[in-house]
């Protein structure tokens, strides 16, 4: 303990008081023996810059929750199953400055129980580069974090719906699972491009909630008939 605490440049009361207080793994026992180890001076090193960002205990006990109870690196990857989206690895403050400070522990329980964040010792796994900087940039745009969040599971419900959709219009008896990842690219196609136009429907009801710009009134239609 004595030794941890001075490569952390803490006191060995102020250590004495995170374990207390669950900021830090349990060391390992041999006996009367206890053993830390770099996962434990990471985290203490970690803790020490949130302060510093001015995060509190209690802010950080919850992300240290999350992070002991969240999926693995493995886990999360899938074990060499094949995907297109590129991690990203983040210590837990570059994490918490990426999200301007929204990166609590509900916030942070609510990406792992998504499946968009798991562990790796003292490093956190952000399972797809795009998501992070798209749910950043959300963010940045006044949009709360606990909103992001709350979205992206009513499009994880769709995004998997149209999944089985376009699976099961794939695989017939004579189609195998190297077809349906060949054909992979279509189904992104074809839920891009309507997107886009529900998009565009959506532009056009909020810009002229009387039809669009499309639709004319009942009086100018009358009109149009008669000149035709």
């Amino acid at each position: 303990m004595e030794e941890l605490a001075e490569k952390a440049g803490i006191t060995v009361r102020t250590l004495r008081f995170y374990r207390e207080r669950k900021l830090i793994p349990p060391p390992r026992r041999e006996g009367r023996i206890a053993w830390y180890d770099d996962t434990h001076l990471a985290r203490l090193r970690t803790i020490s810059a949130l302060l510093e960002r001015g995060h509190t205990l209690n802010g950080i006990a919850e992300l240290a929750e999350a992070f002991d109870h969240g999926r693995d690196v493995g886990e999360l990857l899938g074990l060499g199953e094949p995907t297109e989206e590129t991690p990203v690895r983040l210590s837990p403050e570059e994490l918490a400055d990426v999200f301007a400070g929204q990166a609590t522990g509900e916030n942070l329980a609510a990406a792992l129980d998504l499946g968009y964040l798991g562990t790796d010792g003292g490093e956190i796994v952000h399972v797809s580069r795009r998501l992070l900087d798209v749910s950043a940039a959300l963010v940045r745009e006044g949009i709360p974090l606990a909103d992001v969040l709350t979205a992206a599971r009513r499009v994880r419900e769709h995004t998997e719906a149209l999944a089985e959709l376009f699976t099961t219009l794939v695989l017939t008896e004579d189609r195998t699972p190297d077809d349906l990842q060949r054909l992979r690219p279509l189904a992104k196609s074809v839920v891009e491009a309507e997107l886009s136009m529900a998009m565009d429907r959506r532009l056009r009801k909020h810009r002229d909630p009387r039809g669009g710009g499309r639709d004319a009134r009942p009086e100018e239609r009358d009109e149009a008939a008669q000149s035709s």
